[in-house]
């Protein structure tokens, strides 16, 4: 479990165009993750 101020560890997912996005390429900037069940989403 991380605790407040821990080092995200890093990963790579799909974004919503569907183009690949690792937490590494995005280094030195604020992100936001937006995590949501799959039973909330359409279809």
């Amino acid at each position: 479990m991380l605790k407040v101020g821990d080092e995200a560890p890093d990963f790579t997912v799909s974004d919503h165009h569907g183009n690949t996005v690792s937490l590494h390429d995005l280094g030195g900037r604020k992100v936001v993750l937006w995590f949501y069940p799959k039973a909330d989403t359409p279809g």
